[in-house]
């Protein structure tokens, strides 16, 4: 060993015994060699690995790396050769170029890393999210982090120099402070903006009441201010994100988007009461655009609204409107099956999880809760790729719930009252939809193909899946929710003659279509179906007049605009 090292110092020797630009050849061919080397082991090698992968992640971050890592591979090899020859004057300033080099390098790999590859895998990830604040802290990140990097990397270039920056540091101190209390009111509103997207309690589509009475739907939220569309003068509003933080906002779209409506009608004493409040009652449920029992809505839908005065535009909502009903129905039998499926699927596995799971339990979840995916739509298929086996998670059920939902919104956006704006947003809405519920059934039944970490919280998680589709993905209509019509006084004309007051309620499926203006329609169709069934018989169209009075109470979900 003594000998092998003496021999090695001799070797050293005779070689710093040539001259410096034999040296210099002899490390710059060497350190071409090498990096050649690397760039085949990573090109021809590495990536042809990589892109088997199913995601493109790693292929991505390999494509992103390569240049980068070749050229520090070649500066560290070049300062560990130069280190040699550190008698030479010319090195200090060339170990600090390569330095500087080497800073400036990593700073562009870690952006091109963060832009290319973190940003843009976890935007994949937030259009499929229901949060909204990372739709806008994403692009802030995006276009701030960079920039803090490359800032960062140019002091540690200026600092190998050995530029004292002790006195730029207090400048930019100083600079900061100024600017922080010259910008405050700018500030206030990010930070206002950060804490609404944080702790947010609407989400971008809501409808908004402000306090100076103004109704509109929320577009985005800004760094500064945050964007409205007000509905009665049809125009987008920019308030400060610091004032909105401040204002009580009443958000009408939750806990649902459903709208309240309430009318007060008068009928003379001598009618009957029960027959009148049961005709009434099924001239709201024969409207499809109002909430009640399915089963009586398609049974009465065909007996109003159609008479031979009623307009061309009238006669197709009723149609089309029975048609969406029943597609409807079809999805809330739908989703019963699959949640009846999924709570016996809890069951047994809360019987399996007491004394730990074995391998038939295992398989017998799995495939039990194969059947729930398959009343999805949904099948795992498994493919075998160079010798691996990946689980691909498809759409092939026809008669599966996502094709019923399909259906179901594919007739809904043929109303004739729809806008453009709103047959796009409930395309829109529905797919958004679909994909959370593929992206929640698919990491469950990950969850369940490789139970032995978590075996014992499985049941939890498909208690999660079920709570999200009862409360998330369709709401189901609740008994409450259905008309009501109730008498609340009676008026009296004279000493012989008195009216009954009626109040019929009733909610509206969806606030936010038309324009916002999609109770408003309603309502008034209501009102002229009940004058066309009241005006030949005993109803004294006389004694109404139009409540001008009415006021919007939306605070707790009602709008009380009637005639009385």
């Amino acid at each position: 060993m003594n000998g092998a090292t003496a021999m090695l110092e001799n070797l050293w020797h005779q070689v710093e015994k040539m001259n410096i630009g034999g040296l210099i050849f002899i490390s710059l061919l060497l350190t071409a060699l090498l990096t050649g080397l690397l760039y085949v082991f990573l090109f021809y090698i590495l990536r042809p690995i990589f892109r088997q992968f199913e995601r493109d992640t790693a292929i991505v971050t390999l494509n992103v790396s390569i240049s980068p890592v070749l050229i520090i591979f070649a500066i560290l090899s070049l300062k560990i050769t130069f280190w040699k020859l550190a008698a030479v004057h010319i090195l200090p300033v060339i170990d600090h170029i390569l330095v500087s080099c080497i800073i400036v390098v990593i700073s562009y790999w870690s952006v091109q890393l963060f832009t290319q590859v973190f940003i843009y895998y976890l935007k994949e990830y937030t259009q499929q999210s229901e949060v909204m604040w990372d739709d806008v802290l994403l692009p802030i990140l995006s276009a701030v982090v960079p920039v803090l990097i490359f800032i960062l990397g140019g002091v540690l270039v200026i600092s190998t120099f050995g530029v004292d920056l002790t006195g730029i540091w207090v400048t930019l101190g100083g600079a900061t402070f100024v600017l922080g209390f010259a910008l405050q009111d700018i500030l206030a509103n990010f930070f206002s903006g950060i804490v609404l997207l944080i702790d947010t309690p609407f989400r971008f589509g809501d409808i908004l009441l402000l306090e100076d009475g103004s109704i509109g739907m929320l577009r985005r939220i800004g760094i500064r201010v945050t964007q409205l569309y007000i509905f009665s003068t049809h125009c987008d509003v920019y308030v400060p994100n610091s004032v909105l933080q401040g204002q009580k906002i009443t958000n009408l779209s939750r806990p649902t988007s459903l709208y309240y409506q309430s009318i007060s009608i008068e009928i003379p004493s001598e009618c009957e009461i029960e027959e009148s409040k049961k005709l009434l009652e099924e001239i709201v449920l024969a409207h499809p655009d109002t909430l009640g029992d399915m089963e009586i809505k398609l049974e009465v839908i065909d007996e109003y609204y159609n008479s031979e005065e009623s307009d061309h535009d009238l006669r197709e909502q009723q149609e089309i409107g029975k048609l969406r009903l029943l597609a409807e129905q079809e999805v809330n039998l739908k989703l019963e099956e699959i949640e009846a499926a999924l709570e016996a699927l809890v069951v047994a596995m809360q019987f399996a999880e007491k004394g730990g799971m074995t391998p038939e339990e295992i398989e017998n979840v799995q495939q039990e809760y194969q059947g729930v995916l398959e009343l999805m739509g949904f099948q795992i298929v498994e493919e075998t790729n160079n010798n691996r086996t990946v689980f691909n998670f498809e759409e092939n059920n026809e008669e599966g719930l996502i094709e019923s939902i399909r259906e179901w919104y594919r007739i809904w956006i043929r109303d004739p009252n729809l806008l453009d704006d709103d047959e796009t947003s409930i395309s829109e809405e529905w797919e958004r939809k679909i994909n959370l519920l593929k992206r929640r059934a698919q990491r469950l039944a990950q969850k369940i193909a490789n139970p032995q970490a978590e075996e014992t919280r499985l049941d939890d998680y498909v208690l999660e899946l079920i709570k999200w589709v009862k409360e998330k993905l369709k709401v189901p209509r609740k008994k409450w929710q259905d008309p009501q019509v109730r008498m609340i006084g009676m008026n009296h004309i004279d000493a012989s003659y008195y009216t009954i007051a009626l109040d019929i309620t009733f909610f509206v499926d969806e606030i936010k279509l038309e324009d916002g203006k999609r109770g408003d329609r309603v309502r008034s169709q209501i009102y002229e179906e009940i004058f066309r069934n009241f005006k030949d018989t005993y109803l004294n169209w006389h004694g109404i007049r139009e409540n001008e009075q009415g006021e919007d109470i939306r605070n707790r979900n009602v709008v009380d605009i009637g005639i009385n």
